[in-house]
């Protein structure tokens, strides 16, 4: 027994001391979200009463009063809010249903959805990440409802996230669903642990961009594309 727990300590201190050598210099994963095999063999009740279990904790270790009136039902509240809402879509059954309608109009042009509001948060702090999304593709025989590309960012924006991440998750997606090579996304967000913590700088905006197909090949093309963005 003493020998498990001088190992289990020993694997904490390393994961800490990690941790404080990081610091804000975070190391990427993954294309994919990092979830656990057994992710989804816990019903979303049994998640929700585990989480409110354990916010309460943190709330009693915090030295909040949960008798108030104001603070008694914030576990649960917590709970419902990450299951149902703001991590919602790390499960796959919330993934947008998608049909593809022919493109009957014969569109060759660019189609460009821009300004879609997002709201996501950071992985490493679990803080909001907030912005807009601007997509484009060139269709290649399908064209998508353009409430389903919306749909589509609020699906991968819905989890603990990186941005580059988002970025390359809506752009493979859109590829996949249309059958088309020519994608692109662009994200401007605000990172709240970058203005609510650390250095505070309340300001600044981080963009990323995912290119393929003509937008990777064709300047022309990428640059009719920023310019309907007006950027």
């Amino acid at each position: 027994m003493k020998q498990k727990e001088t190992l289990l300590n020993t694997v904490e201190i390393e994961i800490d001391r990690t941790i404080e050598e990081m610091g804000d210099e975070h190391i990427g994963t993954s294309h994919q979200t990092p979830l656990r095999e057994d992710a989804f063999e816990m019903d979303d009740d049994l998640k929700m009463e585990l989480i409110e279990k354990h916010f309460r904790e943190i709330m009693n270790v915090l030295g909040l009063d949960l008798t108030d009136d104001s603070l008694k039902g914030t576990p649960r509240r917590v709970a419902k809010m990450y299951i149902k809402e703001i991590f919602s879509g790390l499960d796959p059954k919330n993934k947008p249903n998608v049909k593809l309608f022919e493109n009957k109009y014969k569109y060759k042009e660019m189609l460009v959805e821009k300004d879609i509001t997002f709201f996501s948060n950071c992985e490493h702090h679990f803080v909001p990440i907030y912005g807009k999304a601007h997509v484009a593709y060139i269709s290649n025989g399908n064209v998508i409802g353009l409430s389903k590309i919306n749909r589509i960012v609020q699906y991968f924006a819905k989890r603990p996230q990186v941005q580059e991440r988002l970025t390359m998750q809506i752009g493979n997606e859109l590829k996949e669903l249309l059958g088309t090579d020519d994608v692109a996304v662009i994200i401007d967000a605000h990172h709240m642990c970058v203005s609510s913590r650390g250095i505070q700088d309340v300001n600044s905006s981080t963009v990323t961009s995912f290119y393929s197909g003509k937008f990777e090949k064709d300047e022309s093309t990428r640059n009719e594309f920023i310019k309907y963005l007006g950027l």
